[in-house]
């Protein structure tokens, strides 16, 4: 277990999240600084091929030019609904910024500075032409010349893009700028596209100003025409209805029939009042006074009412004389006498009354017919005086628009005649373009600096995903977590310049203490994890060949050669270079030799190889080598062997090129995997485990090979387990 493992599992209030992904920053850190000095040779690479490539560059001289459009021009007479403009919109501006922008402009700065034939837009032979005539020779098809209208066309899409107009925001000036590799060119073309705009809007507005005065003039005729046709019609109206004054009459006759109306109403009210009168009088009759004189419109009326006062009076003298004097006394006879005067008076009046209103209502017919025959005739004349006020009016309306328009369109026409010779600019300069005397671009310094920057940080990205994308083991801390086994050490990776010899046996260097130290701590992991079991016969393999498993055997075998005899059994026999390293023949008789049958035991091992270590080579090549493995014979040499020897390191062949070694794994009391560290890929190690442990094999763990400390020390630190006890750091070997 690593050591994070060994405090999350010391420590009770820790909680481990097993979905949590925690992000090991020096994980992250000890690739960079593996690949610190490629990282930094890429980048001075990069930097200098963009340093060669930026000072090649041709220097880009910018100038430019202000320009303040003008919100309103100055005219003698304002006659801006000729023009079709409004100035005082923010669209206005937005227009003129793209009439400055558009080709028409472009292309007349490009005629009037004749630069097609300026050494700034000679064409240049491109890469794809200069390959088309290296490669002359070949029958390439050849493609057709192009016309100068095309020619330049492309050189004025070019030409307009090196131009820059940018709007000042919330003024009415703006910016006109050009690049090009000649300073005084700049600036020359940035004042010309100014002056180009100015011209080209006083241009088009004189020819505005003359096209509405050609129009204006021809229109100005026809509503001459027009306003004396209409004069002469109404004159004639006039003349053919005898008028003077139609509005004078047309009022007389409407007074008339406003007095005619009131005259008739009052007629038709008198007339409605007698005959009402006269239908009672019928209905009661003229001969009964007494029902006649209780009537309200003979009691109202002023005679009878004189009438009728006497004969009260008269009424009430006879009464009090009655009181008095018998009938027949004069006075009695003297007052009847008049009391039948006065009544015969009150009848006589109001017969004359009845037949008054009987005249009255007479009249009043006769009078309302007149009346009403007078209204008619009034009503038809002033009805064709109202026909003929419509005409008339309806030509005045004709007359006065007529002469509207003509005087409209006869000022406006003076008004272009004097604002046509007035030349009012749109824009002006506030700031003419001067030559620029140091480049804008390219910005040398800043380009080197931001490629330098860019290479480290893209070399320090492409390490991260190599990294990422290197799924071998590499450390310890890799072998427990990713392939879930034990890390039995590791084996130091030997010197650049170390010897074939010195790598095999720097277990006895005393400079390498480092390496043996690291094979003792292998031989101390073992003996560990073999505390109360048998430990007697070790297989050592790997998942390939050239994992260093070979060398790894032997070191172990030095290691317990300090404490007990040891022998070492090359099984690799297909491929044997055990005894080779410790300078045996080929011909040595080894464990082939014993499996066939063809030599004594004996004979096929060699005594002390080194001290307290024999060598039981692998022999002659055999053509069954697998079978020879497979069968008891090779369980019984085991057998005897163990009687012999108290640890027997059997050198196998890598798992996934034959089966030979998943064959002895049974027989063997510890299995080690050796890993060459940053070669091995984990996917194949996991099935090297798991071919071993489908056989039957005791995996004790895994054992790195070819270690590198110093890149260990830089991402552990400067102690502990990747550095021998006692030893000092600068004394070690330099590690390949």
């Amino acid at each position: 277990m690593t050591s994070q493992a060994n405090v999350l599992m010391n420590d009770p209030n820790s909680v481990q999240q097993p979905n949590e992904q925690v992000i090991d920053l020096r994980k992250l850190i000890k690739p960079v600084m593996q690949s610190k000095w490629r990282i930094i040779a890429f980048a001075l690479l990069i930097t200098a091929l963009t340093t060669f490539v930026v000072f090649s560059l041709t220097p880009i001289f910018k100038s430019t030019a202000t320009l303040l459009i003008e919100a309103e021009q100055a005219r003698a007479i304002k006659i801006e609904e000729v023009y079709g403009i409004n100035s005082g919109q923010q669209e206005y501006y937005l227009t003129q910024f793209e009439i400055i922008k558009s080709r028409s402009i472009a292309e007349r700065v490009f005629n009037d500075l004749d630069l097609i034939n300026h050494p700034s837009f000679e064409a240049k032979p491109s890469i794809v032409s200069q390959v088309k005539q290296w490669l002359d020779f070949l029958p390439l098809p050849q493609a057709e010349p192009e016309s100068e209208a095309v020619k330049k066309q492309k050189l004025v899409d070019a030409f307009m893009a090196d131009i820059n107009v940018s709007p000042v925001r919330k003024t009415q000036l703006v910016y006109i700028s050009y690049d090009s590799p000649d300073a005084v060119l700049a600036a020359q073309v940035a004042n010309a596209i100014g002056d180009a705009y100015i011209l080209s809007q006083l241009e088009a507005k004189m020819g505005m100003t003359n096209k509405a005065n050609t129009w204006l003039g021809g229109r100005l005729e026809d509503l001459r025409l027009k306003l004396d046709a209409s004069e002469q019609k109404l004159e004639l109206f006039r003349t053919q209805n005898g008028l003077v004054d139609v509005e004078g009459v047309t009022a007389l006759d409407a007074k008339e029939l406003e007095r005619l109306s009131d005259e008739i109403t009052v007629a038709r009210s008198n007339k409605t009042q007698a005959e009402s009168f006269l239908a009672v009088v019928r209905k009661y009759g003229k001969t009964d006074i007494s029902r006649l004189e209780s009537l309200p419109e003979v009691t109202s009326h002023l005679s009878i009412q004189n009438v009728k006062k006497e004969v009260v009076l008269v009424e009430r003298k006879v009464a009090e004389l009655k009181q008095v004097y018998g009938p027949k006394h004069p006075k009695m006879i003297g007052a009847n006498a008049e009391l039948k005067t006065v009544q015969d008076n009150l009848r006589v009046q109001i017969g004359r009354l009845v037949q008054g209103i009987e005249d009255e209502a007479q009249s009043a017919t006769q009078k309302l017919q007149a009346l009403e025959a007078q209204f008619n005739q009034s009503k038809g004349s002033f009805q064709n005086l109202s026909s003929v006020d419509t005409d008339y009016r309806r030509l005045v309306r004709e007359v006065a628009t007529n002469r509207q328009l003509f005087e409209s369109f006869l000022s406006r026409q003076k008004e272009t005649e004097v604002t046509g010779d007035f030349d009012s600019p749109v824009a002006r300069f506030t700031d003419r373009a001067v030559m620029s005397l140091e480049p804008v671009k390219p910005k040398k310094k800043l380009i080197v600096v931001l490629a330098f920057v860019a290479s480290l940080g893209l070399g320090i990205v492409l390490v991260l995903v190599f990294d990422s994308m290197n799924d071998t083991i590499k450390s310890t801390a890799d072998v427990e977590q990713l392939l879930a086994q034990r890390a039995l050490g590791y084996i130091p990776k030997a010197a650049k310049k170390a010897s074939f010899e010195q790598i095999n046996f720097a277990f006895f260097d005393s400079e390498q203490r480092l390496h043996s130290e690291s094979v003792r701590s292998i031989r101390t992991s073992l003996s560990l994890l073999a505390i109360g079991e048998p430990l007697s016969v070790i297989e050592v393999t790997s998942s390939f060949p050239n994992e260093g498993k070979t060398a790894v055997s032997m070191n172990i075998a030095f290691a317990y050669s300090a404490m007990e005899k040891v022998l070492i059994i090359d099984a690799d026999m297909r491929k044997p270079n055990m005894g080779m390293r410790f300078g045996l023949p080929s011909f040595q008789h080894g464990l082939a030799n014993y499996l066939t049958g063809t030599d004594a035991l004996t004979q096929c091992i060699v005594k002390d190889v080194k001290p307290n270590v024999d060598l039981m080579p692998a022999g002659a090549v055999p053509l069954n080598p697998l079978e020879l493995l497979s069968s008891p014979k090779f369980a019984e040499l085991l057998a005897e062997l163990k009687g012999q020897y108290s640890k027997i390191i059997i050198d196998t062949p890598p798992v996934h090129a034959v089966s030979d070694a998943l064959v002895m794994s049974s027989h063997c009391d510890a299995v080690i995997a050796v890993v060459k560290t940053g070669h091995t890929r984990t996917e194949a190690i996991k099935l090297t485990l798991a071919k071993l442990t489908q056989a039957r094999g005791k995996v004790f763990g895994v054992v790195l090979n070819q270690f590198n400390t110093d890149e260990a020390r830089q991402y552990y630190g400067q102690y502990g387990y990747y550095q021998a006890y006692g030893h000092d750091a600068g004394s070690a070997e330099k590690p390949a």
